[in-house]
């Protein structure tokens, strides 16, 4: 009840202070995430598109397939809309967080980059015992986040969506889990970079392909579904087939807190992964990173629930993945669609675990240095073993916790710091006006 209206406000505070950025520079944002593939000057670890890639690694997850087919059917197609409100203003609170990782990183002595809320909140903040206590803390939930949400829930999705599809036993799955991730995350930065710059866009483009084709076959329907989730949204829904109504509270609260578990805005984590990038401004890798909310919740989600509206099964009385499996075993030809929701699942939840390994070793190294390094590592397998066998109810709880302690000390360090924000942002784009940078 707290953390989701200072998510929603924070946001908009942003979006206003900024004077609607993620509208006004929306396309130059999609041309330096996508096209321009590395800065001649600055430096960094990765590329802006690896920095991308490596953070949508965590947060295009079952978020997308589960969350929204969840939000639907609890709040009715006016979640979908409620979910597009937030991701438009966490948009800017993306962006906000990927400029203060990238101004405040450090070198470290192998010559790698830090940075993330934890170095932002130390060293920006005007008040550094403050600075220092909200900057532990974050770094303290983000590495012990890492194992649940991060880790632990994902891995028993890939098992159980492994067993139903193949037969394939728990720990078969979470051994190959674990070797996989010791295979990529032993790397570091580097390797997780060039992983998720290829595995990530192969996901994400099978499972759209999936949508697209059930979109493309019900294109007549597609303007009266979008009618719907707007009309929904301010009216609420009436009770339908197994669907059992909800008001527009409802079609709000769930559209809201399903849309911030998707994107991940207001988090931090992923200005841990624009920290690494390779640039000399820290408002271009701001741009890019900002693309990361849009993508995940404006693009993907918005097709997941289309194809659930297009199909009409959102009136079964389903919910969760098997809502969003219905929909595509309704709209595609043969077994593809149970196929394609369980391949997904299994790509989204350990592209997550990727993603999420390299958030907990930096907030890791923030705390203890980098001498422990390889035992959090050890460790962190060993989660994702345990994950995949174990069952999991006060994982999910714990991780929902822990995941709203990680946003508070963000939040608040990103209104504290909302002036550094808009200097930047401002200052950057008077020099492209005046021709002085050429982005």
């Amino acid at each position: 009840m707290l953390l989701i209206p200072l998510l929603l406000a924070t946001g908009l505070f942003l979006t206003i202070r900024l004077r609607g950025l993620q509208f006004r520079r929306l396309g130059p944002a999609l041309h330096l995430a996508l096209l321009v593939r590395r800065e001649k000057e600055g430096s960094g670890d990765i590329s802006h598109f690896q920095a991308l890639m490596t953070a949508m690694a965590a947060t295009v997850g079952t978020g997308n397939i589960v969350g929204v087919a969840t939000a639907i059917a609890a709040g009715g197609p006016g979640a979908v809309f409620w979910m597009w409100m937030t991701g438009l203003v966490g948009m800017a609170t993306k962006y906000g967080e990927a400029l203060l990782s990238v101004k405040y990183r450090r070198t470290n002595p192998d010559g790698t980059q830090a940075g993330g809320p934890m170095y932002y909140l130390r060293d920006g903040l005007r008040w550094p015992v403050v600075g220092r206590i909200l900057g532990g803390a974050f770094a303290v939930f983000t590495a012990v986040a890492a194992f649940g949400i991060g880790n632990m829930a994902q891995s028993n999705s890939v098992a159980d969506a492994l067993h139903h599809a193949t037969g394939c036993p728990a720990w078969v799955s979470g051994l190959m889990m674990a070797a996989l991730l010791a295979a990529v995350t032993f790397g570091g930065i580097r390797a997780i970079g060039r992983f998720t710059g290829a595995f990530v866009p192969v996901m994400i483009v099978i499972y759209m392909a999936g949508a697209g084709w059930i979109l493309l076959t019900h294109l007549n329907q597609i303007p009266a579904a979008l009618r719907l989730i707007v009309e929904s949204a301010f009216t609420g829904t009436a009770a339908a087939g197994g669907f059992l109504g909800a008001g527009i509270m409802q079609a709000m609260r769930f559209g809201v807190a399903r849309g911030i578990f998707s994107n991940e805005s207001g988090l931090g984590s992923a200005g841990i992964a624009a920290a690494a990038a390779h640039t000399a401004q820290p408002v271009r890798q701001a741009l890019v990173s900002m693309t990361q909310t849009f993508i995940d919740t404006l693009v993907v989600c918005t097709m997941t629930g289309l194809c659930i509206l297009v199909t009409g099964v959102w009136q079964s009385g389903q919910s969760g993945a098997a809502l969003t499996q219905q929909a595509f075993d309704s709209g595609l030809p043969g077994a593809w669609g149970s196929w394609i929701v369980s391949i997904s699942l299994v790509m989204f939840a350990f592209s997550t675990i990727i993603g999420w390994s390299y958030y907990g070793d930096r907030s890791v190294e923030y705390l203890l240095g980098s001498r422990v390094l390889g035992v959090y590592r050890l460790l962190f397998l060993i989660a994702a073993f345990a994950g995949a066998v174990y069952s999991l109810e006060f994982v999910w709880a714990l991780s929902d916790l822990l995941n709203g302690l990680m946003a508070l000390p963000n939040l608040i360090g990103l209104i504290l710091l909302s002036g550094v924000i808009a200097r930047e942002t401002n200052r950057y784009f008077n020099k492209l006006a005046a021709g002085e940078d050429r982005g």
